[in-house]
């Protein structure tokens, strides 16, 4: 099949079944994968009349990240909850089946916010996104050309302003944003070590991604030693993906006039009461400027990031590695397994073979 084609289970007009992952109830410390369950319910394949700027998506590829537990939590400040026995949300690359918004047409490929599901209806569409280049794996709409690549672009360039010849460390380092964020940071003449959890992980910062440094942080019984081992002048630029102790060391580290983009905080999402970070004094002794960001505040800036990381894909100067899985069956042990070290680069899960 070509990249425009697609499995369809029936015809269009008809109603056929829909399988979706529903959250079962709100989850307090760490994500089970019996939290979530599938359901089959039904959908016609149209847009119901009355609907209109509306458009009808068959999904092709899910993309599994770890802000997804976030919203399976029963908070209501900056945060959605998913709704209860209700489809989850995330980001997904999907090809329109019907349309009566202005913007898209049938036959066109999408990517951007979807639920979790075979067949999304989404009411919305200025939360997509139209996929216009069809020579690369749609796959990397889920990754490097979708949401993980605009946010490392977004903190390392847009917050970060890296210098060459300045040492940047990152964190989660072998993920769908930190692999990324480590070889920008090698692109612009920077010193890069990254940290991760295994050796085969490790291996591949350093002999794939082109990382100079990289360790194993479950190995570490202290990380203010191992960020001075390879930081022993300082840290310019921190990528925060962790939080905790980890940020906690690397306050430390950091060097006058140090930046810290903060991405994520991956060893707080599961635990219902967040721990608390020592070293804070350093933000101004040091004069570091810490900011936290959410990518989808910077789509406007979408078309910049394409102008700057397509040729590098196509001239291949930068590395890109999927961990992809088969079946929305597969969702639930996916998103648990972000957080037990169980993926290797970007968690996509296919839902249909374009």
């Amino acid at each position: 099949m070509n990249q425009n084609s697609t499995r369809i289970n029936g015809k269009m007009g008809e109603e056929i079944s829909n399988k979706q992952v529903i959250l079962n109830n709100y989850v307090k410390a760490y994500v089970k994968e019996s939290d979530m369950s599938l359901r089959t319910s039904k959908i016609q394949l149209k847009i119901p009349s009355g609907c209109d700027d509306a458009v009808l998506l068959k999904n092709l590829y899910l993309s599994i990240d770890p802000f997804i537990p976030k919203h399976m939590k029963k908070e209501e400040n900056y945060i959605t909850p998913y709704k209860l026995n209700s489809p989850i949300f995330g980001y997904g690359v999907s090809k329109v089946l019907d349309s009566s918004h202005p913007n898209f047409k049938m036959g066109e490929l999408v990517w951007g916010f979807i639920y979790l599901e075979e067949y999304s209806l989404i009411k919305d569409p200025n939360v997509l996104f139209k996929v216009h280049d069809k020579d690369l794996p749609l796959s990397y709409y889920t990754g490097i050309l979708g949401m993980p690549g605009m946010t490392a672009y977004v903190g390392f360039f847009e917050f970060c302003s890296p210098k060459k010849g300045e040492t940047v460390y990152v964190s989660a380092a072998s993920g769908a944003i930190g692999q990324l964020v480590g070889q920008f940071a090698k692109n612009a003449g920077c010193y890069v070590v990254g940290s991760a959890g295994s050796k085969e992980k490790v291996d591949l910062l350093k002999n794939k991604f082109g990382f100079d440094e990289a360790f194993n942080y479950k190995e570490e019984q202290d990380y203010n030693a191992a960020l001075k081992r390879y930081f022993p002048d300082g840290i310019d630029i921190y990528f925060e993906n962790v939080g905790g102790k980890m940020l906690e060391a690397v306050l430390s580290n950091m060097r006058l006039y140090g930046r810290v983009a903060v991405c994520g905080m991956i060893s707080q999402y599961n635990i219902e009461q967040h721990e608390g970070v020592h070293n804070l004094l350093y933000i101004l002794t040091k004069r570091i400027r810490m900011e936290g960001y959410y990518v989808t505040d910077h789509y406007h800036i979408y078309p910049k990031y394409l102008e700057m990381v397509m040729p590098l894909i196509k001239e291949e100067k930068i590395a890109y590695v999927e961990d992809i899985v088969e079946g929305i069956e597969s969702v639930p042990g996916a998103i648990v397994g972000l957080f037990s070290g169980r993926n290797v680069g970007k968690q996509v899960v296919v839902v249909a073979r374009e």
